[in-house]
């Protein structure tokens, strides 16, 4: 019998780190942000699909969402200076300019506007373009790089706004009708629908950690699509545009992608329209599903001097419950710290080497960065 190898997961709330991968499909950021773009792979099955017909009410409803909507979607361009040392040893640190190009909505009547954090990030100036052709210049007010959340704001005097309402993501169901607005290669509001193909997957945020309850769609996404909003059948917004899924050969849709989950963004934007740190809770563990189909999160790694560390957790222990809840496999353990914040305790039942072990962590800080190397 042949064993595949675990893959495991670095685990803090609402954020993991894909230590090892099995499968070819990487997941790329929307837009190159200023800063390197990091990759993680998933699996995917690929199969034949039916064409699915279109009818008049279907695309009425359409063009009525799109008519709607698209008044609250920005472009936005972020501009930045990035250093590169030549190779001859007489030569300094030379200056280049990069850009990076995304969407983004309007929130309220303030001039708040919600985008991806690595569409801004490394920034020195940023503009956003409305749909009249208005341009003004936006400054950061608040950076989450463990979610990919950025607020930015813009003066509204003289403008006539208009903000998109926020819905919820907790409802969402596989088939639910979704739509995107943005600037796919810098084709400004396009429109693309689809259907939420799956719930509750995990992603990559620029930090190096993962993003938890991600929703996934076959709605069209392309470069110049991140931040955008991902939109329910109603107009209302049920996730930021953020990834795709490639074979690495073309950055480009692929008929999956991903969108942060609004429920997430709204916990947060009170914290980042203030200009403050949002700190997500941190148990400090490597973690795949176990290889054997029980269920539990099979410990790969436990980072030294971290909160699991402090409490006891070893590797090779299987985590099977946090608080008396069931925990089937990695993803249930990243939802589930998602929704602690640091400073709180939790118990955990482990199964180790087939006896069962209870700790209590107190959770930390989720670092800046992941500190867990790929290997």
């Amino acid at each position: 019998m042949t064993h595949r190898k675990p893959r495991f997961v670095a685990l803090l709330a609402a954020t993991a780190l894909l230590i090892g991968s099995i499968g070819t499909i990487g997941v790329f950021k929307l837009t190159g942000s200023l800063a390197s773009t990091k990759v993680i792979h998933t699996t995917t099955v690929v199969g034949n699909s039916s064409p699915v017909s279109t009818t008049s009410s279907t695309t009425g409803n359409a063009r009525s969402l799109y008519t709607s909507a698209s008044s609250g979607v920005v472009d936005i361009t972020a501009n930045g200076t990035s250093s590169t040392r030549t190779q001859s040893p007489f030569g300094g640190p030379r200056s280049s300019q990069s850009t990076a190009t995304g969407s983004g909505f309007v929130v309220d009547s303030q001039g708040h506007i919600v985008t991806a954090e690595h569409v801004v990030q490394g920034a020195t100036s940023i503009t956003v373009k409305f749909q009249d052709g208005t341009i003004r210049k936006a400054t950061v007010l608040g950076t989450d790089n463990g979610t990919d959340i950025a607020v930015l704001k813009v003066d509204p005097s003289g403008l006539t706004l208009h903000p998109l309402t926020v819905g919820s993501s907790a409802s969402l169901q596989v088939g639910d009708s979704v739509a995107a607005i943005g600037d796919p290669f810098g084709y400004d509001r396009s429109f693309s629908t689809g259907i939420v193909s799956g719930l509750d997957r995990t992603i990559q945020a620029p930090n190096g950690f993962t993003v938890a309850h991600a929703v996934q769609t076959d709605a069209a996404l392309n470069p110049g699509n991140s931040g955008g909003p991902m939109l329910d059948s109603s107009g209302n917004v049920i996730g930021i545009v953020d990834q795709i899924a490639t074979d690495g050969s073309a950055d480009q849709s692929s008929g999956v992608g991903f969108a942060v989950p609004i429920d997430l963004v709204k916990a947060e934007l009170p914290t980042l329209e203030a200009g403050k740190t949002v700190q997500h809770a941190y148990i400090g563990v490597a973690t795949s599903d176990t290889t054997s189909g029980a269920s539990g999160a099979l410990v790969g790694q436990v980072t030294a001097g971290g909160p699991a560390s402090r409490a006891g957790l070893k590797a090779n222990d299987v985590i099977t419950q946090i608080d008396g809840q069931k925990i089937d496999g990695t993803s249930d353990l990243v939802a589930t710290v998602a929704t602690h914040m640091p400073g709180d305790k939790v118990a955990l039942t482990v199964v180790r080497n087939g006896k069962t072990v209870h700790l209590t962590v107190i959770l930390g800080v989720q670092p800046t960065k992941s500190q867990t190397s790929a290997g």
